[in-house]
């Protein structure tokens, strides 16, 4: 069934901020930094599965090549750090449970793992980044809310409209996303969560909002050449 990933990630994220809210003091920054480091070598062995699966990877290079420049272009990376700034900065006289809720919008909502865990999921494979992004989603969440409080709580209605849209317009756009297609934009989008990966374990920061545009790319180049 469709859209269990993000009802999955929309749990996660109201227990943790409940936890966050009501017990987050208890859980020392030592306890959290080490589960999020396991966590983010679960995403890392969920990303290299889906690159490993390529059977066209001059397909995926191409993608991340021509991505990679578009979104140095269009400087995503920048234009979503900026959004974020201002944001914060629009809200921060609003109060604390505004402030929660941009932050964690901003923090679940934004990145590869949302847009390719939402795709996995509207065409129909197990939304196995969902439920690993829903792990990530809950220990922040716990973080987050004992912080800032709960306003967190309602960032989960973002995310259920972001990633429930997402998915329902994949479960539409079948007939374009051929099986073949599929594996390919999966495999660039896994290298994409490997790049998360990497930045969660803190080995390398990698720009991954310029590079999102690759596994669209990967579409177009797929169409364009036949191998659809």
């Amino acid at each position: 069934m469709i859209l269990t990933g993000t009802i999955a990630n929309v749990a996660t994220i109201c227990a943790g901020a409940l936890i966050g809210r009501y017990a987050g003091r208890f859980v020392p920054a030592r306890t959290r930094r080490t589960v999020m480091a396991g966590l983010g070598l679960t995403v890392l062995l969920i990303g290299l599965q889906l690159a490993l699966k390529s059977r066209q990877p001059l397909l995926v290079i191409g993608g991340l090549i021509i991505g990679g420049i578009l979104g140095e272009m269009l400087q995503i990376e920048a234009r979503l750090e900026d959004f974020g700034r201002w944001l914060q900065a629009r809200f921060s006289s609003a109060g604390n449970i505004a402030e929660g809720f941009v932050s964690a919008s901003l923090l679940y909502c934004v990145g590869a793992m949302a847009i390719m865990g939402s795709l996995q999921d509207g065409l129909g494979d197990k939304p196995s980044i969902l439920y690993a992004k829903a792990a990530l989603d809950g220990v922040a969440s716990i973080a987050l809310a004992s912080t800032l409080g709960i306003g967190v709580l309602f960032a989960a209605l973002p995310v259920a409209l972001y990633q429930g849209g997402i998915t329902l317009a994949a479960d539409v756009a079948r007939g374009v996303l051929t099986e073949p297609v599929i594996v390919e934009m999966n495999a660039a989008g896994g290298l994409l969560i490997v790049a998360i990966a990497l930045d969660m374990m803190e080995l390398k920061r990698i720009p991954v909002g310029n590079l999102l545009p690759s596994v669209f790319v990967v579409v177009g180049l797929a169409w364009a050449f036949g191998l659809a």
